[in-house]
């Protein structure tokens, strides 16, 4: 049964199933920006396709090199990645396009370092020895953001960016909460390798010692502290819920998860009263429409877009996104259920959730502690980052503000979700298990 489970005939026809997928995830992404040129200036001409071929150009050279110098990797998690950063692009193009140049070179930056990471390494040991150094690096640029922090946007508020000192380029921003969030799963998973035989239960349920948990708990809450102080809500409830997933995973009890989830209640209704942004967010989710053109206007316009979409949507370029406030970043999946319709999200869902499946199941197959948390706490993190940002976009779930990954405008997102889904395809690679 477990062979059965674990087997997909795409394994087994690697070499030719990559190449196609690619093809398909091109054909999809070529013929919206053909729709959206069409529908936009009646034409069709560079100004439209541009950003689709270096997409392509990029996926394609990542194809090759990974099926040339590491060829047993995982057949569907690059096509995955693929289908998602090209119809975010067309997405930019359609929303945002003076955004588009910068989320093109962030497509191919990530995509060279999702190569580089898949082929270049030969082990991860380095990533178990300087954890804590890692991590504390982290939290120090996390602390940079309270002194330094400024908005691209020339806002006052929601300063959680750092501009890196590049000459003779535009100015380029970075959001250490991004780093932060891979930084921590890293951690947790060496942390996790080292102590599982101390973090086992013992018969009766509970934890053989308790300072197992203690630097754990305090690193995590030093980060908390420090997310919580920077209003960085959206990033806090991920480190969160990856931290209590993980721990659930390392001990196999049940009331750890049930403990963490009365905590984060008693944290919402805690932050509820004393930060006016949690406020605001719950209210909006609660009952938007008292507040419909005010302070609740752009979660209002997102279900307005949401139902004009229907099942089979408005088609590209024909809705009106645009009304949204921040559509080309944290409403982009609005954006996607008003032109796409049901069809279109139910696909982003879709494959969200297979990429999960894939992430997961290189969990279940490792062999060594550390390959199994990594790739389990990786996977969490993305699918857990989707979901919270399409259940705010709906109404389902408070909004985060967090992006879609892969999808959503945003250079520090798209990296490191770039490294994270290399870190998968270098965990898939089964000639370097033993390295781990």
């Amino acid at each position: 049964m477990r062979s059965l489970f674990f087997t997909h005939p795409l394994d087994e026809e690697h070499g030719r199933s990559e190449p196609i997928l690619l093809f398909v995830a091109a054909l999809f992404v070529f013929s919206n920006a053909l729709a959206l040129g069409l529908g936009r200036d009646g034409r069709i001409d560079g100004s439209t396709l541009w950003g689709p071929f270096c997409w392509l150009a990029a996926q394609g050279t990542a194809v090759w090199l990974l099926r040339r110098y590491a060829p047993d990797h995982d057949p569907l998690l690059l096509p995955l990645v693929s289908l998602l950063t090209g119809w975010g692009i067309v997405l930019q193009d359609r929303l945002a396009p003076n955004f588009l140049l910068r989320q093109v070179v962030w497509v191919v930056l990530g995509t060279a370092v999702l190569v580089g990471i898949t082929i270049l390494p030969r082990n991860l040991r380095w990533l178990r020895r300087y954890r804590y150094t890692l991590l504390i690096l982290g939290i120090f640029l996390l602390m940079a953001t309270l002194l330094f922090g400024i908005n691209p946007t020339g806002a006052s508020v929601a300063r959680y960016w750092l501009r890196l000192p590049i000459p003779f380029l535009t100015p380029v921003y970075f959001q250490p909460s991004e780093l932060l969030k891979l930084l921590l799963v890293i951690f947790l998973a060496s942390y996790f390798d080292e102590r599982e035989t101390v973090g086992r239960l013992a018969g009766n349920g509970r934890l053989q010692r308790l300072s197992y948990l203690a630097p754990l708990l305090l690193m995590w809450g030093f980060c908390m502290i420090l997310l919580v102080w920077q209003r960085d809500l959206g990033a806090a409830t991920l480190f969160f819920i990856v931290f209590l997933s993980l721990l659930y995973l390392a001990t196999g009890d049940w009331r750890i998860v049930a403990g963490g989830v009365a905590l984060l209640l008693l944290a919402g209704l805690f932050a509820y009263f004393a930060f006016s942004l949690v406020t605001l967010r719950i209210d909006a989710w609660w009952n938007p429409w008292p507040d419909a053109d005010d302070r609740a206007f752009q979660i209002v316009q997102s279900l307005y877009a949401v139902a004009a979409g229907g099942i089979w949507g408005q088609g590209i370029g024909q809705g009106y996104p645009q009304y949204i406030p921040v559509v080309h970043s944290d409403f982009v999946f609005a954006a996607i259920a008003e032109e796409w319709g049901l069809i279109g999200s139910v696909g982003v869902v879709g494959c969200f959730a297979l990429l999960a499946h894939r992430g997961m199941r290189l969990a279940l197959l490792a062999e060594r502690p550390f390959r199994r948390y990594l790739a389990a706490g990786i996977t969490i993190l993305l699918a857990a980052q989707a979901f919270l940002i399409m259940a705010g976009v709906t109404k389902l779930l408070p909004l985060t503000g967090v992006t879609l990954p892969f999808v959503s405008y945003g250079g520090s997102s798209m990296f490191i979700s770039h490294v994270m889904a290399g870190l998968l395809l270098y965990l898939s690679t089964k000639s370097r298990q033993i390295y781990l």
